[in-house]
C-alpha cells in the first residue's frame, strides 16, 4: 500500500533504505514553550483551588485558619486525652486565655482573604503542581533514572502534605497557646492583627511541608554521592541537638512540648538515614 503524504514525511533514508525519522532533540525555544504550558496548567490548578477557598471563605476561616485560635480545636482535645493515657496528668492540656483577633488596616480583611485562599489553593493543587513540574524534568533523565524515581510524584505529594498537617495540628498549638499566653507586662493585651496571625500560620505549617521532604533530597544527594548514611551516623548527635533546637523555637520551652515536636523529626531523620544507606548501595552498583 503507497504511503500518503502525511506518512512519508515521518521517514527518511538512512543507510540506502527508508526508515522513521530520528526524534530531534528539541530547541531553546522549544523548552521555553513546553515550560510556559506546564505553568499555565499549574497555575489553573491553583486558580481553581483558589476560587473554591473563595467562595467557602467563612468556613475555610473560622475552621481551618483560625481554627487553632479556637479551644474547641480538635488538637487541644487529643492532646489532652493523651496526656491522661500516658499518666502524665493535665501537662498536656492546654486552654487558650481570651483575646480577639482584629483587622486594623483598611481592606485587610479582603487583602489576607485573597493571600491565604491562594496558598491553600496551592496546598491543595500540590500534587498536581509536581506532577506538572515533573512532567518537564522527567524527559531529561536517563531511563535508570526514571525507573528509580517512579512513584517520587505521589511519594513527594504524601510527604508534603503530611508535613502540612504536622505542622497544622501539632505545632500550631502549641506555638500559639505559648505566644498568646507570654506577656511582657500585664499592661499589655495580647490582641494579634489578622495579617500577623495568618502569617504565622503560614510559618507553623508551609515550613513544616518542606522539612519531611528531608528524605527525598537525601535520596538525591546519596544518588550523587554528596551524602551517605555514614556521614549521616557520625553526625546523628549533632542532628539531634538541631532537632532539639528547632522543637525549643516553634514549642514553649518545656521538655514534654520540645520532645512531642522533636520526636517526629527525629524519627524523619533516621528514616533518611536509611534511605541514603539504599541509595548509596544502588549508586555503588551502578559504578561498578
Amino acid at each position: 500500500m503507497a504511503l500518503d503524504q502525511a506518512d512519508i514525511e515521518q521517514y527518511e533514508w538512512r543507510d540506502g533504505e527508508l526508515q522513521p525519522k530520528k526524534e530531534q532533540e528539541m530547541s531553546f525555544l522549544d523548552h521555553l514553550e513546553e515550560l510556559r504550558w506546564h505553568i499555565i496548567r499549574s497555575l489553573i490548578a491553583i486558580t481553581v483551588g483558589w476560587i473554591i477557598l473563595f467562595i467557602f471563605h467563612n468556613w475555610y476561616f473560622n475552621n481551618i485558619i483560625l481554627g487553632p485560635a479556637s479551644n474547641d480545636f480538635i488538637a487541644y482535645r487529643w492532646f489532652c486525652d493523651l496526656s491522661q493515657k500516658i499518666g502524665a496528668g493535665d501537662a498536656l492540656c492546654m486552654t487558650l486565655p481570651e483575646f480577639k483577633i482584629q483587622a486594623v488596616n483598611f481592606a485587610e480583611q479582603f487583602i489576607t482573604t485573597i493571600k491565604m485562599c491562594f496558598i491553600g489553593g496551592f496546598v491543595i493543587a500540590f500534587p498536581y503542581v509536581f506532577y506538572e513540574i515533573w512532567r518537564f524534568v522527567a524527559p531529561g533523565l536517563y531511563p535508570e533514572e526514571q525507573k528509580i524515581t517512579r512513584g517520587i510524584v505521589f511519594i513527594c505529594s504524601a510527604l508534603f502534605l503530611t508535613g502540612i498537617l504536622f505542622g497544622f495540628f501539632i505545632v500550631a498549638p502549641f506555638a500559639i497557646n505559648f505566644l498568646m499566653g507570654f506577656t511582657a507586662s500585664p499592661t499589655v493585651a495580647n490582641n494579634p492583627t489578622l495579617d500577623s496571625f495568618v502569617l504565622y500560620m503560614v510559618m507553623f505549617t508551609l515550613p513544616a511541608g518542606l522539612i519531611f521532604e528531608l528524605p527525598i533530597v537525601v535520596h538525591f544527594l546519596a544518588k550523587m554521592g554528596l551524602l551517605t548514611g555514614a556521614t549521616m551516623r557520625q553526625y546523628r548527635r549533632h542532628a539531634i541537638v538541631g532537632i532539639l533546637m528547632v522543637a525549643a523555637i516553634l514549642t514553649p520551652p518545656d521538655v514534654v512540648t520540645q520532645f512531642l515536636i522533636g520526636i517526629p523529626l527525629y524519627i524523619l531523620y533516621e528514616i533518611s538515614i536509611f534511605v541514603a544507606l539504599r541509595a548509596e548501595k544502588k549508586h555503588q552498583q551502578s559504578l561498578e
